[in-house]
């Protein structure tokens, strides 16, 4: 595509322009299931994605989706083929899930509740239009597909897709050129044979989950009925072990100790942490610590901020981004273990376990216990999907931020990150001449950066309100303090009581004065913020349901935690005494 054709395209809505750039500004809405959320791909996509990856959206997500939600029988393939993004797309800059979509399914399915189906997306918040039911949400050959669909999920806990998976990204990866020996057209490729890989892999991350689902669906069903007191079913998942969103936790926990001990580390550490990296490298007392370094970004230099967006950072391409959190591990007591952590919980969990399958009706136990194996396995299975897609992502992120330098070299006026403004059908054309797309990239950037100053809805119906309605970023307003003894309410995630000194906290790479004993309050949170969990007492979060990042980890590391506390960094000043309750889901202002 040349630019030309692009700007002759161009139209104004909601105070920005539409440079031709497809759903980076304007997606297409489904007229058929037209409510769309941003819970839970705020945890992957939690800024405005840049043009490059709006463009890859439908190849990596759209498409695989469709191709999954078709093999589930749950869907008719005429609701699959309109038009739209029917399953994920991006507006105004912003990242989209279809929530009506799932709401059909729960429909579609016997004794599953709206409140069900908006509970994996919305936790207990109340922030999406109601379903307008239609008389073509019930269909009955779909029902007998999706029963049978989950029957078979039920009746094994093997997931050989995931290894075929993580053999075919280790070959892929294996035999890719080093980046810095790749032609530009090399680089290129190796993004465009990522896509349909992660793509692969994105639609088995959905099956996988989808089991989840159904495993936690029948411990539901097994415990409703039960005597005594209710059964918590998330003490029934913490402790797993083997949780590979946590994996980064322990390691740099490895590294925080390392650090303690070594006079000269904690000596540059105490000097700050802007160009942290380059001086402990130039320090040659401290090679010890700088080769573990090395060998943990090695292994999870693919983790960090915005992981899955190619045209941000993360800990392999800036390492001080990783000793941030290193920091804030050294100054962590040994109580904080997150081993330690994990093993109590597993007991707790061991006992959890006997006491629930004791209340289920002796008919009903074998059912219970395929329920939850196959939650367990497929929360296993999920996070070690995610990380899989990660590191192939980090890929294509490697190649492209490479080809970025190159042509800053070559070009004046060329940013680095410039590549990231254009699209994929772009790139031909703007290798060719970059100054031609200076013009188009300015405008681009100027939008970018205005959408990240700005709060998205959470969810909308049908279009997506003008720009110019949207609200300023929260948590860039000065908190209202709380009244104490005021009571927040949200979802519970990970069961416990602690009390601990609020922090909260916007950016994981910015962690402030986190610390031993707090209780970190987040807006959102991803694989990055994982690490911030590990000095704090509980973790309290503005969004997100019983199965979004902050849930899994935190009963990994047996920390309560409470999701989907609407406003939570804007009305918590930071320094409020709280009480969180994770198994009731409240937070409670002390003083």
């Amino acid at each position: 595509m040349v630019f030309v054709g692009h700007l002759s395209a161009s139209r104004e809505s909601g105070g920005l322009v539409d440079f031709g750039i497809g759903p980076y500004v304007h997606g297409r809405a489904s007229h058929r299931f037209p409510v769309y959320t941003r819970g839970n791909v705020g945890e992957v996509y939690p800024q405005p994605v840049f043009p490059l990856t709006a463009s890859m959206v439908r190849a990596i997500a759209g498409d695989p989706a469709r191709a999954f939600l078709l093999s589930t029988g749950m869907v008719t393939r005429r609701e699959c083929d309109e038009d739209a993004d029917v399953f994920m797309g991006v507006f105004a800059g912003y990242a989209y899930l279809n929530l009506s979509i799932t709401r059909v399914i729960a429909i579609r399915t016997p004794g599953m509740s709206m409140m069900d189906a908006d509970a994996p997306f919305l936790g207990s918040e109340d922030r999406a239009p109601p379903h307008s039911r239609s008389w073509r949400d019930t269909n009955l050959l779909a029902t007998f597909r999706g029963v049978r669909h989950a029957w078979g999920i039920l009746s094994t806990n093997f997931l050989p897709g995931l290894d075929d998976a993580v053999e075919e990204i280790a070959t892929w990866r294996a035999g890719l050129k080093p980046v810095e020996a790749s032609s530009d057209e090399e680089l290129i490729d190796a993004v465009t044979e990522m896509l349909p890989m992660v793509g692969r892999i994105f639609a088995l991350h959905l099956a996988i989950t989808g089991g989840t689902g159904i495993g936690l669906d029948v411990l539901r069903r097994t415990t409703r009925n039960r005597r005594g007191p209710a059964i918590d079913l998330m003490a029934l998942l913490g402790g797993l072990g083997e949780v590979a969103s946590a994996a980064p936790a322990a390691a740099l926990w490895e590294l925080g100790r390392l650090a303690r001990a070594d006079v000269a580390v904690v000596g540059l550490f105490e000097e700050g942490l802007t160009g942290l990296d380059d001086r402990l490298r130039a320090d040659v007392r401290t090679t010890k610590f700088v080769e573990a370094f090395d060998a943990f970004l090695d292994q999870h230099g693919a983790r960090g901020p915005n992981e899955w967006e190619m045209g941000c950072d993360v800990w392999g391409t800036d390492p001080d981004l990783a000793l941030a959190l290193v920091d804030r591990m050294r100054l962590a007591s040994e109580d904080h273990d997150p081993s330690v952590r994990g093993a109590r919980r597993t007991i707790e969990r061991e006992e959890a376990v006997v006491v629930a399958r004791r209340s289920v009706r002796p008919g009903f136990r074998w059912l219970f216990d395929r329920g939850l194996r196959c939650a367990v396995s497929r929360i296993r299975g999920r996070e070690r999907c995610k990380t899989l897609l990660v590191e192939a992502i980090h890929e294509g992120r490697l190649r492209l931020q490479e080809l970025g330098q190159r042509l800053a070299g070559r070009h004046f006026g060329v940013a680095d990150d410039d590549l990231f403004y254009v699209t994929l059908d772009e790139i031909e054309s703007y290798l060719a001449g970059p100054s031609g797309y200076a013009q188009a990239v300015a405008e681009r950037r100027a939008i970018r950066d205005r959408l990240t100053e700005l709060e998205p809805p959470f969810c909308f119906e049908g279009r997506i309100p003008p720009v110019d309605e949207w609200a300023p970023a929260s948590g860039r307003t000065r908190p209202a303090p709380q009244e104490v003894g005021s009571l927040l309410t949200g979802t519970p995630g990970s069961s416990g009581v602690a009390r601990g000194r609020a922090r909260v906290v916007l950016d994981p790479a910015y962690p402030g004065d986190l610390g031993p004993g707090d209780v970190l309050v987040a807006p959102i949170t991803d694989p990055s913020w994982t690490p911030l969990f590990v000095p704090v007492e509980a973790v309290v979060v503005d969004t997100g349901g019983q199965m979004s990042h902050a849930v899994i980890v935190s009963r990994e590391l047996g920390l309560p935690c409470v999701v989907s506390v609407t406003g939570a960094t804007a009305t918590i000043a930071d320094g409020t005494l709280l009480e969180v309750d994770g198994t009731a889901g409240t937070v409670r202002i002390l003083e």
